[in-house]
């Protein structure tokens, strides 16, 4: 419903055997940069900001280009790239053109820091006449301690162009890459130089050491893809798992990207051969090709993001589809109350189109409570003596009224207005279809996946739904209150910003409370003058008096328009059903408050005191 925009995807390919296998075999010089386009484009729906392409050829003669960078703005940006890279390839270019390489690298943005433009695009390079000093850097990531990673590269005596945490980290990385160098270059110096020095410095790199020298001062939600010009490649994932990272190898090629479905389908094989990169451990592909995975970090506490789950990565991967049917089924047991155990009088549809398999498990569920009563109704019938094959065939008549309620008609271009002309505009971005509902009688029950800020419920939802003349509208979250920020990707950073929040000093105010949000601010001050690992989260304060059903019939209230006639109820997940149905991905601080890193802690502490004190855009 509420369209949320995720960090990053990334897309890593390293060719195991000569080039000159993939044409024999192929039939083009092509091979990797098509699968490179198929990892990218089905993985779009993390990135339409901006998408970029490094590729790195091995072999390359002196005075020749081994390191190739295309790099475009907007929705368009992966047909433009692949556009212009086929162009300079051409119709007859060999091994020898520009962008034909051993290593490639895709990577797709969404900007959640407000920092847009090209320069801001990835992959990153770092420039070097000494091939295994040349970076290429790219990442599905967000750090929360950028102040001090910036200060740490300027004790150094670095002097970084831009503030960013990209820039950060290439400087970081590179200059613990010089290290590497050096240190390989001091211990061959005195047996070979020129040409055969270089060769030997590039075997030698230890990427490992060079990860482990960079990340230990990194919080944040991470998976780091990253280059040289002498073909070393690596992924690290931080440690909590907060970020996903999933790898393939074989004797031809090596794959990493951020999804598990897209190396499935793209490369065709099954799921059991794609491994999960583990918390704190690095992909790594030397130059020579040889494929390993190495422990960079000690493994934290769980923290895989279960948002990522519920809303942003494919539901085409088998254990997401399961997670996402299993949240809409721990919802029927809530819904059956809410419509009063009345299910003749209730018709069920979802928000198109990311709730759809969610749908599917809710309806399951209804399902099998209808099972149920059937059943006991049929043992009561019999018991009293009164089953007949009518009264048989009127229980079994009784069935789920399931319809598609809500129709995506087109995408207005509401920003042409402004004020109530353009909550207008909204209002009809989605459509119903007439003539299902039982004007002032039946109950109309919609699931959607999330309800973050309320906007689009209160904008255009709610309405159109009303223009059904339903007695009731129950909309249903298949995820739980969202509370908190998230700072590791996510773009919802600002605690004004969610309607769960609102609703809550709404109800602080209403009871005469003020003083929980004065004696929040007040605390959120205290902990910010500690050390990051000592702080607690403060913002729990302002949700501690009330219970979640409180909560939820206030954002109800806050959500309805004065034009609707019909009740409105929200029903959400709770925090044991999201748990239960996604039990591999703990990582709840969006709705639990509990961050998987101190960073996380710091900054929420931070933009309550932002909310307190009228600065509600800063970080």
């Amino acid at each position: 419903m509420e369209q949320l925009k995720h960090e990053c995807g990334v897309a890593m390919i390293r060719l195991l055997k000569p080039l000159e296998y993939y044409k024999e075999k192929y039939g083009t010089w092509q091979w990797a940069l098509n699968k490179l386009y198929l990892l990218m484009e089905k993985q779009h729906n993390r990135g339409q900001e901006g998408a970029g392409v490094g590729v790195v050829k091995l072999h390359a003669d002196p005075g020749s280009e081994y390191v190739f960078r295309e790099r475009a703005l907007g929705s368009g940006a992966i047909s433009e790239i692949f556009d212009k890279m086929r162009a300079a390839i051409g119709p007859d270019g060999g091994p020898d053109s520009p962008f034909i390489g051993n290593i490639y690298m895709g990577h797709l943005r969404y900007s959640t820091t407000g920092r847009s433009g090209i320069n801001y695009v990835h992959p990153f390079l770092r420039r070097n006449n000494w091939r295994s000093r040349n970076l290429l850097l790219c990442g599905n990531f967000n750090m929360t301690n950028v102040d001090r990673i910036f200060d740490s590269i300027v004790a150094t005596g670095q002097h970084p162009r831009f503030f960013s945490d990209t820039v950060m980290l290439l400087e970081q990385l590179g200059y613990a890459l010089d290290h590497e160098n050096h240190r390989v270059y001091r211990e061959l110096r005195d047996r070979l130089d020129g040409p055969m020095l270089t060769h030997a410095i590039e075997d030698a790199i230890d990427l490992p050491r060079v990860l482990r020298e960079a990340s230990p001062m990194w919080d944040g939600g991470y998976v780091i893809c990253g280059v040289t010009g002498s073909g070393s490649m690596f992924a690290l994932r931080d440690a909590a798992g907060i970020r996903p990272a999933f790898w393939y190898a074989d004797d031809e090629v090596a794959v990493l990207a951020s999804e598990r479905p897209v190396i499935q389908t793209v490369l065709d094989v099954h799921r059991s051969q794609i491994n999960e990169l583990e918390p704190g451990c690095a992909l790594i592909v030397d130059n020579k090709g040889r494929v390993g995975v190495e422990r960079v970090l000690p493994e934290a506490a769980n923290g895989r993001c279960s948002f990522e789950r519920i809303y942003f990565s494919r539901g085409s991967d088998s254990d997401i589809y399961r997670e996402r049917k299993a949240l809409g089924h721990n919802l029927a047991q809530r819904i059956l109350r809410s419509v009063g155990g009345n299910l003749d009088r209730a018709v069920f549809s979802f928000i198109p189109n990311t709730a759809e398999v969610a749908f599917i498990g809710m309806i399951e569920g209804m399902n099998e409570i209808l099972e149920r009563w059937k059943a006991d109704e049929i043992l009561r019938l019999s018991g009293e003596g009164s089953l007949s094959p009518e009264s048989l065939a009127t229980v079994m008549a009784h069935k789920l009224r399931v319809e598609k309620v809500a129709i995506k008609d087109i995408k207005l271009r509401t920003f042409i207005a402004e004020g109530e002309s353009r909550n207008d505009l909204a209002a009809h971005v989605y459509d119903v279809t007439y003539g299902i509902v039982h004007n002032d009688e039946d109950t109309l029950v919609v699931i959607d996946d999330s309800i973050v800020r309320g906007t689009t419920l209160r904008q255009s939802i709610i309405k159109m739904l009303n223009r059904l003349h339903p007695r009731k509208i129950v909309i249903v979250s298949s995820s739980p209150q969202v509370r908190y920020p998230d700072y590791y990707g996510i773009d919802m950073s600002r605690m004004g910003e969610f309607i769960a929040f609102r609703a809550a000093v709404e109800l602080l105010r209403e009871r005469g409370m003020e003083t929980v949000l004065a004696d929040t601010y007040r605390r959120c001050l205290e902990n910010l003058e500690l050390p990051d690992g000592e702080q607690e989260n403060c913002v729990k304060a302002i949700y501690a008096p009330f219970t979640d059903e409180e909560i939820s019939a206030k954002i109800a209230k806050m959500l309805t328009p004065e034009s609707v006639k019909a009740e409105v109820e929200i029903v959400y997940q709770s925090l044991d059903g999201l748990h239960s149905a996604v039990p591999s991905h703990p990582g709840d601080w969006y709705f639990s408050g509990d961050y998987p890193t101190p960073g996380g802690t710091r900054l929420v502490n931070r933009a309550y005191v932002n909310f307190y004190s009228g600065h509600a855009d800063r970080r």
